[in-house]
């Protein structure tokens, strides 16, 4: 009896492989989410910083002798500045040295000083003590991501520029604030300048553009697919080629938005249209497939329903099974709207991969985007731009995961279950 209850040699192999699948299926995962934390960790681990920005304390007298003439913003903003810390570093005289100097704070407190004496002429003839930017060199200093114990000529600073920074810390006049400009300007050669709010809203006019154009397109291509086209050979032909173009890598269809879009109609280049016109062209068979799959999950008895009580076919769809399967099509078109937000190669074959200081103010405004901004920065050769690159990457991030999970929520929200 007991040997019929014993597994025999070959059961006991099978037991075995199931184990070893099993432990195999779970240090994958285990593995996987390894990856992923160790991602995520070195993305913030270099990002936090730029959330932070490095200011330096002057005392500014904004004598006349830097006012000539009636018209404000030709004064000598800059010598306001040089001048300021002349009187902070009376001891330092030679003109190389002074260059040094200067050169600790960055080139926006000349118009910090032009904007402050624009809104309040009164300033003039006054001193005050003022917080301005400190140059990018100063910023990863402070931030510790500069050593200052390596020598001197493989830094950026030199050991006189590190000795004034000393005498600024101790004396107070050093203080890590809140990086607004981060977020309030756009992109700029010096690294303390530069800001996301440019590619922001170039993201943001793209995906209008894109959402404006796939959504309705999408969902109206899906209805007569699915409710309305009949099966034929040319329907069978349409179909594989939709599922074919959401295979197609998204760089061709940045070739075809350069010689359609740009080629032959002349629509100007690196512009929120013309990026939104070629996402849409990608993101369309994404939005048809799952607006199909969506209207295959209405029962057949919904539609049979609607017919029986005299409803037509365009009835029947319109009043009954589109209604069942928007929420479907929604989680698809907000799945491809956040791929679309991340691509970057179709954008570059329109020449979105320009240096743009401005923020656009229209779909037809030259612009950027967050991905294609992120790849400028980490192009470029200053430490500062570094943590941007990486604080770039997590505000990218944030935006996905948002537009997941909202896909999520509207799915279990609204989705009905037969």
């Amino acid at each position: 009896m007991n040997n019929l209850l014993e597994p025999t040699p070959k059961l006991r192999k099978r037991y075995r492989a199931e184990t070893l699948f099993k432990r195999l299926g779970l240090s994958a995962i285990v593995l996987s989410l390894s990856f992923i934390f160790f991602l995520f960790y070195t993305i913030i681990s270099d990002g936090y910083s730029a959330f932070t920005q490095t200011y330096v304390e002057i005392e500014v007298s904004f004598n006349q002798d830097f006012f000539s003439g009636a018209n404000i913003s030709n004064a000598n903003f800059p010598g306001l500045v040089k001048d300021s810390m002349k009187k902070m570093f009376p001891e330092v005289k030679g003109r190389d040295d002074k260059k040094l100097l200067y050169s600790l704070i960055s080139r926006a407190a000349a118009f910090t000083l032009q904007n402050m004496v624009e809104k309040n002429p009164k300033l003039i003839g006054t001193t005050k003590t003022i917080w301005v930017l400190a140059d990018d060199d100063v910023d990863m200093l402070i931030k510790g991501k500069l050593d200052p114990s390596v020598a001197e000529t493989n830094r950026r600073l030199k050991d006189k520029q590190l000795v004034w920074i000393d005498i600024l810390r101790e004396a107070g006049k050093l203080e890590k604030r809140f990086n607004k400009t981060f977020f309030t300007s756009g992109d700029s050669r010096e690294p303390e300048l530069a800001g996301i709010y440019g590619a922001a809203k170039g993201s943001l006019l793209t995906l209008l553009i894109t959402l404006s154009l796939s959504f309705p397109i999408g969902v109206a291509a899906a209805v007569y697919l699915e409710e309305f086209a009949p099966a034929n050979r040319w329907t069978d032909i349409i179909e594989v080629n939709i599922n074919n173009l959401a295979a197609v890598p998204s760089i061709i269809f940045g070739l075809l938005g350069l010689a359609i879009f740009i080629n032959f109609f002349g629509l100007p280049r690196s512009t929120p249209i013309v990026g939104g016109l070629v996402l849409s062209l990608m993101t369309l068979p994404t939005i048809i497939i799952a607006g199909r799959a969506s209207l295959k999950s209405v029962p057949p008895s919904i539609r049979e329903a609607a017919l029986g009580i005299g409803a037509s076919k365009l009835q029947t769809v319109t009043h009954h099974v589109l209604p069942l399967a928007l929420p479907g099509m929604l989680t698809g078109t907000i799945i491809g709207m956040a791929q679309a937000l991340g691509e970057t190669a179709p954008l570059l074959m329109i020449g979105m991969v320009a240096f743009i200081v401005d923020v656009p103010g229209s779909i037809t405004d030259p612009s950027a985007v967050l991905p294609v901004q992120i790849y400028l920065w980490a192009d470029s050769p200053e430490r500062a731009f570094s943590e941007k690159t990486s604080a770039a990457i997590m505000i990218l991030l944030a935006f996905l995961i948002a537009m997941n999970s909202f896909a999520v929520f509207l799915r279990k929200k609204f989705e009905t279950k037969w």
